[in-house]
């Protein structure tokens, strides 16, 4: 899931990290008549894919959309500043599950109790796990756009091959065993991808979900920081070795699309990532479709152990096209929408069935074209997304919400640095040791700031 190191906010910088793409844009932010709305949003396929679309929307209510494109990171510092400031240039930005609490509380971004209310939109279809994630104090401000948890992908071919049939909860020492075996399996294939880029969005969201399956923590219920020590220290040494001895070359730069053009190319066996991902590998286009097996993220002391994110629509307090806004963001998150993504068969990249954007609503698992060609991995998503183990993601109590995050706005500064840390581990330039004693500091600095 990506980020930089960057001021805080009025206290309340916040950035969250996935993965990056090349920056595209069109149109601007400010401007516009009653009838345009100006959008923000990162530039994924899935977001590009409604950008296509979003003349249907135009068609249908009259409303024009300007929309702004951005990276990742980039649309996180516009989005922090812009929501902080009040400025009013942007209506509607994505944002997600770490971001829209602290909006929220802050009153820079506006309920959508306008759209809950509406029974055409159907709230109740709106998988609870996501609603929640973007609730504060039981009130709605963000609706999902897609959703996300995490789960292990691996070649179901190279695995036969090899003999070792994949339990569907596996635990991290079958993981670290499997990584062994299946490297050389093919000319240039290593065993597993996983993210070594620095960023607390990107690095630090799989090895964080290992950090909490060893028993490990952030801070404990006193806010002292447990970086470089039990649960925590076992996980990264485990995760660092694991990615050094059987993972892909240049792992310290490797991110989402570096490991899902690795998958999709035969140079890896195992891929533990968002289960957004499925798509992309099932796609008709796609050289491993009907290759991949999906299963549940590996664990070690804890039943479950995937992330849970979202990307989710919501609407800048200091917007003056309120009713406007709450009409995109209906429609951009609605039944409706998921039927044009299927329709649109030009681009197997971004539309057709098997990129109706899932991890949102319930229906979509019982929609009968997604299923057609979402049945490999259906399933797993939703399981993934349900068992997210949101209210204790570890072993211990903890005084912060977030499974792969910190969700405390500091985490957007020591997280990032903690994270360069880690990638210099796995590039091998400092031991782990050294990095996490690094990051201990770092982290006790935030943590004595929230006692």
């Amino acid at each position: 899931m990506r980020v930089l190191n960057r001021p805080l906010v009025l206290s309340v910088a916040l950035v969250v990290a996935a993965s990056g793409l090349a920056a595209c844009s069109a149109g601007g932010g400010g401007g516009g008549g009653s009838d345009s709305i100006n959008v923000l949003m990162v530039n994924n396929p899935p977001m590009l894919e409604l950008k296509a679309l979003a003349p249907q929307f135009t068609k249908e209510t009259g409303i024009k959309v300007h929309f702004v494109t951005k990276v990742e990171q980039d649309m996180r510092d516009t989005a922090s500043t812009e929501f902080a400031n009040q400025s009013g240039q942007y209506d509607v930005a994505t944002l997600s599950n770490f971001e829209i609490p602290y909006y929220a509380k802050a009153g820079w971004i506006s309920s959508m109790e306008p759209i809950v209310k509406d029974k055409a939109f159907d709230q109740s279809d709106i998988l609870p796990t996501m609603q929640q994630a973007l609730s504060y104090k039981g009130t709605v401000y963000g609706e999902p756009f897609y959703g996300e948890s995490s789960f292990l992908m691996y070649r179901k071919d190279v695995f036969a091959k090899l003999g070792i049939t994949m339990p569907s909860n596996p635990t991290w020492a079958q993981v670290a065993q499997y990584a062994a075996k299946a490297d050389g399996a093919e000319p240039g294939m290593k065993g597993i991808c996983l993210r070594g880029l620095a960023g607390w969005g990107d690095n630090l969201a799989p090895l964080t979900t290992v950090v909490n399956t060893f028993g490990g923590t952030w801070f404990n219920d006193k806010w002292q920081a447990q970086v470089d020590t039990g649960g925590f220290k076992k996980a990264a040494n485990f995760y660092v070795n694991l990615v050094r001895q059987h993972g892909e070359p240049g792992a310290a730069n490797f991110s989402f699309p570096q490991c899902l053009s690795a998958l999709q190319q035969g140079k890896v066996a195992m891929w533990y990532d968002s289960t957004a991902a499925a798509g992309s590998l099932e796609a008709s286009d796609s050289p491993v479709k009907g290759k991949i097996g999906y299963v549940a993220a590996p664990h070690d002391l804890t039943q479950n152990s995937g992330w849970l994110y979202t990307w989710a629509w919501a609407i800048e307090k200091a917007s003056t096209k309120q009713k406007q806004a709450m009409k995109f963001v209906e429609w951009a998150s609605s039944k409706k929408y998921e039927q044009l993504v299927a329709a649109d068969t030009k681009n197997p990249s971004t539309g057709g069935p098997a990129n109706i954007p899932g991890g949102a609503r319930t229906s979509t698992y019982s929609n009968p074209t997604y299923l057609k060609v979402a049945k490999a991995f259906a399933k797993p998503t939703l399981d993934a997304i349900d068992n997210a183990p949101t209210k204790m993601p570890g072993t211990q109590p903890r005084p912060y919400s977030g499974i792969q995050f910190v969700g405390i706005p500091s985490f957007t500064d020591f997280g990032t640095n903690c994270a360069k840390d880690i990638s210099s581990a796995i590039a091998g330039s400092e031991s782990t040791d050294s990095a996490l004693s690094d990051c201990q500091q770092l982290a006790q600095a935030a943590g004595d700031k929230e006692k």
